[in-house]
């Protein structure tokens, strides 16, 4: 199974994640905040990140760019509820720029489990 971490600054959205991913026999780590998240996966390694797109700190589109940098084959699944203007052309952006999978928030258990499988089956 894989080592996965979640990026979201909504707990009920991590807890739910993790929940899910863990019955499944995944690792789940997860994180409040996108700043830090590269040298924290530096030091506690994952086969995929799962992060949302607006985050108080730092949008998950700049933090997919800067995992690109450094690890271009790394999986990425993004996932936004479309921010405060509902607008979710960020996940068409995020799939431009590399990410293997998107979700609209809300999104199903099955839905999760899907993008997780495409994520980790897919060749970048």
């Amino acid at each position: 199974m894989a080592r996965i971490l979640v990026l979201d600054d909504d707990p009920s959205v991590r807890t739910a994640v993790h929940r899910i991913l863990e019955r499944e026999g995944h690792t789940v780590l997860e994180r409040s905040k996108s700043i830090g998240a590269l040298e924290f996966w530096r030091t506690n390694g994952a086969d995929l990140i799962i992060t949302d797109v607006y985050m108080p700190d730092r949008d998950g589109i700049e933090l997919l760019l800067e995992f690109r940098a450094e690890a271009p084959r790394l999986p990425f699944v993004v996932m936004s509820g479309g921010g405060v203007a509902g607008n979710l052309d960020s996940l068409k952006d995020a799939m431009l720029l590399g990410a293997v999978h998107t979700l609209a928030k809300p999104f199903s258990r099955d839905e999760l489990l899907a993008a997780v499988s495409h994520a980790l089956g897919a060749e970048p």
